[in-house]
């Protein structure tokens, strides 16, 4: 079968199984290169020496990076039938881009593992690599190369440089008694809104919840955290830090744990939308199993000096001698967030 030289326009319709292997690299490797020095947004954009396109990416990082991966699973993190490729490859940029922030770092570039079965369109993976070059370039990264292989299922692999800039980084267990906590964002809980409200629309067999509450669906396909605030967290000299993936509980626990600490969150300090608020009541559920327990949302969480926290954060509580997490005066008990290994 002929599916066209390497310079000929690819065939979207076809799968990835018609057109190999090689064809689609060089393709993915031609839109890695399109934009191959996007504006810098939050610093410099001169540290990568080799790109995309060669057997490995080269880094000139004059000072620490900081270096994170993560995976997104079809059916386990995202589902097409309610996001589209280019914004499940977006997303997969963002979560992997937020653990950089949270160490105090702006995004350099990212490495990406596409995984996919041989009858996925050629389509799909390009729309998914799209999505994934734009969020690189969006945070002021390029996309510095990857991989393409086959599997059951489309599995996305992001794996995130960061550079810290002459800033020491910023570890989660720096939290001192005396600090305050606070979280960046309008909202926080969202991402978890949208997807009770997408499962209510899937059981209802409607699309009226969805378009009712469109904005929190939109931010459970696409959380749009301030990654920017986490170097300025740092220049402002935040204490410990970490983004919110698996619920604002989760992370509490672990700062907590790793600080030697007793941390304090009144729940109404923290930022919900009226959208939000709206939902919960429709839907009977406890706003605070979206603020509290939801995860998914990237925002930061930092503990600063006493009066230290900068613009663009909310004061949501305190740090104190002792140990565990106390939410509106009461141990979190059982109130947990995303469980990686439960089904």
């Amino acid at each position: 079968m002929t599916v066209g030289s390497i310079g000929d326009p690819v065939d979207r319709s076809r799968s990835v199984g018609e057109v190999g292997e090689r064809r689609l690299i060089a393709e993915l490797t031609r839109a890695a290169s399109v934009h191959d020095s996007p504006p810098a947004v939050h610093g410099p954009a001169h540290d990568i020496v080799i790109g995309s396109g060669d057997d490995a990416a080269v880094i000139d990082t004059a000072g620490p990076a900081v270096i994170s991966t993560d995976t997104a699973v079809q059916g386990r993190h995202f589902r097409f039938d309610w996001s589209d490729p280019h914004t499940v490859g977006a997303r997969a940029v963002v979560q992997s881009a937020a653990d950089i922030a949270a160490m105090g770092g702006r995004v350099s570039g990212t490495v990406v593992s596409i995984a996919c079965p041989p009858d996925t369109t050629v389509g799909t993976v390009l729309d998914l690599d799209a999505g994934i070059v734009e969020a690189t370039h969006r945070l002021g990264g390029r996309v510095l190369g990857g991989d393409l292989v086959a599997a059951d299922q489309v599995v996305l692999t992001v794996t995130t440089v960061g550079m810290l800039d002459g800033l020491a980084p910023t570890v989660v267990g720096g939290a001192r008694p005396g600090d305050e906590l606070a979280v960046t964002g309008r909202t926080l809980g969202a991402s978890a809104a949208g997807l009770a409200v997408l499962l209510a629309a899937r059981s209802a067999g409607s699309d009226e919840l969805r378009e009712r509450y469109s904005a929190l669906v939109d931010a459970h396909r696409l959380p749009a955290p301030d990654l920017g605030q986490g170097p300025l967290a740092a220049r402002a000299g935040v204490h410990a830090m970490t983004d919110v993936s698996d619920g604002l509980v989760e992370e509490l626990i672990t700062m907590a744990a790793a600080s030697g600490v007793r941390l304090d969150v009144d729940s109404t300090r923290i930022p919900a939308s009226e959208e939000m608020h709206s939902a919960a009541g429709f839907l009977g559920v406890d706003l605070r199993d979206w603020t509290v327990a939801g995860g998914e949302d990237h925002e930061l969480l930092g503990a600063f000096p006493p009066g230290g926290v900068p613009p663009g954060w909310t004061r949501i509580g305190q740090v104190s001698e002792g140990a565990d997490v106390f939410v509106d005066g009461h141990p979190v008990g059982g109130l947990r967030g995303w469980q990686s290994f439960e089904t």
